[in-house]
């Protein structure tokens, strides 16, 4: 599969997460992608966003790894006349050009997708902005997270607003993005012709707002932060302790799976209780079914329970940090690892879960 798109030619004049993330996409599938990285800035701004136990003088931190896997990176400096003529001439070879400049700033250093149309007409020219490209706001994830309800959601009412531990909105944009340049590459095979794909931090989030927007549009509901808790299910992200002090959550999602939990629990007498037998008065009566579920679970091995669930079919999940999920295999098959220049081992997930046969 790593070689779907061995003759794919990609520059990457985008930086930070989701442009890059892109790249990498199409690296991982056996694109030639190369990454032009402003020398008058040390390049890909990432590099510099370092843990406290990473080595300081080193050329790039992890951050910059996660998004940069088996590119090749040229650092250049577009407003020197003979750096820009190298980018140009890549771009006359290339496939796919992949940019994330700010309103003007494409036009200013010539990089724009008018110019780069004449001297490849096939070439595929795919943009990520923050905010739309009539916008000259600078975005990064977090404001994004701000401005599309998805820090108001996050967190309880008594944290406040919380932000996402990872940058989501980048990675949204960046499957959006990804899209529409497969698209693009469709369209250029039956028609030859190039084209420009454009996408938005804030509209590739708003489209993702899924249920909680139609809560919002059909209902008039406006989704409150809860927590883990799901508005339209119960039990449904509830967090419990185990005997062995282990955090498991429910994911029940029908009246079956309900029945199935009380069955492994040993408390049919649930069922027969009006407050719990359908979903829609599970809902409204969430608190007192939790406090019910919390005592019986409390009493149970966590490694004893789960197994009951995996058998009838309980949909249910152990909390777990991320070292945890790093010791599983499965979690490892889906790593890449690379020697930088300087010799050193980086390591970073895929950007890819998908198989084809």
């Amino acid at each position: 599969m790593n070689t779907f798109f061995k003759d794919l030619k990609v520059i990457e004049l985008a930086n930070v997460l989701a442009g890059p993330a892109v790249g990498m996409f199409f690296a991982e599938l056996g694109a030639s992608v190369i990454k032009i990285e402003n020398k008058s800035t040390n390049g890909d701004v990432t590099r510099s966003w370092k843990l406290p136990t990473e080595n300081p003088t080193a050329d790039s931190s992890a951050y910059f790894a996660a998004v940069n896997w088996n590119k090749k990176s040229l650092f250049l400096d577009l407003k020197l006349e003979g750096d820009k003529k190298i980018i140009l001439d890549l771009i006359k070879e290339a496939d796919v050009v992949i940019t994330n400049y700010k309103k003007g700033d494409d036009i200013k250093l010539g990089m724009d997708y008018q110019r780069l149309q004449l001297i490849n007409p096939q070439l595929i020219y795919a943009h990520i902005s923050g905010f739309g490209e009539e916008s000259t706001r600078t975005a990064f994830d977090l404001v994004l997270q701000a401005e599309t309800g998805f820090m108001f959601m996050n967190g309880t009412a008594e944290s406040g607003p919380i932000k996402m531990p990872v940058a989501l909105i980048d990675i949204l944009a960046a499957h959006q993005l990804k899209e529409g340049i497969l698209i693009a590459i469709i369209n250029k095979i039956k028609t030859g012709k190039g084209s420009k794909v454009s996408v938005s931090l804030y509209d590739s989030a708003i489209t993702s707002l899924a249920n909680q927007a139609t809560n919002w549009l059909m209902e008039k509901q406006d989704p409150q932060p809860i927590g883990s808790l799901h508005p339209n299910i119960a039990p449904y992200g509830e967090l419990f302790l185990t005997a062995d002090d282990k955090l498991i959550v429910l994911a029940i999602g029908n009246d079956k799976q309900f029945k199935q939990l009380c069955l492994v629990l040993k408390k049919e007498s649930l069922l027969e209780n009006e407050k719990f037998r359908t979903n829609s008065s599970r809902v409204k009566n969430r608190s007192e079914l939790f406090e019910f579920l919390k005592a019986l679970i409390r009493e149970l091995n966590c490694n004893v329970l789960m197994n009951q669930f995996y058998k009838q079919d309980v949909p249910a999940g152990i909390i777990k940090s991320v070292k945890q999920v790093f010791e599983e295999e499965n979690a490892k098959k889906l790593t890449l690892k690379e020697t930088d220049l300087n010799g050193t081992l980086t390591e970073r997930v895929k950007t890819i879960a998908f198989n084809v046969s």
